[in-house]
């Protein structure tokens, strides 16, 4: 038994010397100190001996037994010395190589543009108003002298939340909400998104971005609307760019027109841009309604106003000759890098 705990501790030794990994500790501990160990196996067969020899034999098995843990630890303690050695190693880092630099981006073309609209016309004096996407009936159609039978009220024009709540066909009521709150003189734009039940295609979506203006004071006429206009486009498209106004009908406006500007890539003279024409359809506009002014607690025989409506991703398209406004949704990034 005594040659048999030696040839034990032997074959230990050798065997966790050679151990590289921590499951091959593992593997050994129990091989040598487990239940069914080798050195379990020994310790239980000390019942044969004689009473003599049985207390050299257990004082010999555990001097066996504390090599072998002690043996373990001492590994286990190696092993993990090389393992952290290497994983500072591994994790060292040169600072002297450069570095990789993060991809920069950029704002997109819609805010890009929409910051040239603020600065536009934050310079002649108006500033910015915002009010909610999921608006009132009233403040959406009524107070704009859109009556019930409109077309616009059509469901396949608006989405409706219900009778009285719809997501909003244009940033007109926060000008309601405007001139309800605060009294002339009044110089607003109201940008934000909004909805109307449209199939996708290149030039239509559910969800698009208005800039709407608006001017409320004593002896404002339609002169003052046509210089605004003039300033807004000659500082977005260039100061060879001419306005031409035709005859429209808003329900809010009165009168109304419908705004073109001369092309920007062929100056008037006629491209595939503004389909031979040499005018671009950019924007509506008109006289505020007096009875709007009245919806509003607005005297119109002291005052008077008008109103402009700008779609974003319109004047975005003509800004940077993009033909298919999807591609302002879809974050491709081989789009948005040309920005």
């Amino acid at each position: 038994m005594k040659e048999k705990l030696a040839e034990i501790k032997a074959k230990a030794e050798e065997a966790l010397s050679a151990a590289k990994t921590a499951e091959a500790l593992e593997e050994l501990r129990i091989k040598f100190l487990g239940k069914k160990g080798e050195l379990t196996a020994v310790m239980k067969g000390m019942g044969a001996l004689s009473p003599e020899e049985r207390p050299r034999v257990g004082q010999l098995a555990n001097e066996v037994r504390d090599f072998i843990s002690k043996e373990l630890d001492e590994q286990k303690s190696k092993l993990l010395a090389a393992a952290e050695k290497q994983k500072i190693k591994d994790e060292t880092i040169d600072v002297t190589i450069p570095g990789t630099r993060p991809k920069k981006g950029g704002k997109h073309p819609l805010t890009r543009v929409l910051d040239d609209l603020k600065d536009i016309f934050i310079g002649m004096g108006f500033s910015i108003a915002e009010g909610p996407e999921v608006e009132l009936d009233y403040y959406n159609f009524e107070a704009l002298n859109i009556p019930k039978d409109h077309p616009a009220r059509d469901t396949q024009d608006t989405f409706y939340i219900n009778d009285n709540v719809v997501l909003r066909t244009q940033t007109s009521p926060v000008q309601v909400r405007t001139m309800e709150a605060q009294k002339p003189p009044i110089r607003i734009i109201s940008p934000g998104r909004v909805y109307r039940s449209d199939a996708v295609d290149a030039t239509h979506s559910p969800v698009f971005h208005q800039v709407e203006g608006l001017v409320i004071d004593k002896g404002i006429t339609m002169a003052d609307l046509k210089g605004t206009l003039e300033m807004f486009a000659k500082k977005l498209y260039g100061e060879d760019t001419r306005l031409r106004f035709r005859p429209h009908h808003f329900p809010f406006t009165e009168p109304s027109a419908e705004v073109d500007i001369s092309c920007f890539n062929c100056g008037g003279k006629g491209c595939r841009i503004c389909k031979g024409e040499g005018w671009i359809e950019i924007l509506g506009c008109g006289m505020v309604h007096p009875k709007v002014l009245k919806n509003c607690g607005i005297d119109p025989d002291v005052y008077s106003g008008f109103a402009f409506g700008i779609g974003l991703e319109r004047v975005t398209q003509f800004r940077y000759d993009v033909t298919d406004m999807r591609l302002y949704y879809e974050n491709d990034v081989r789009f948005l890098d040309q920005f």
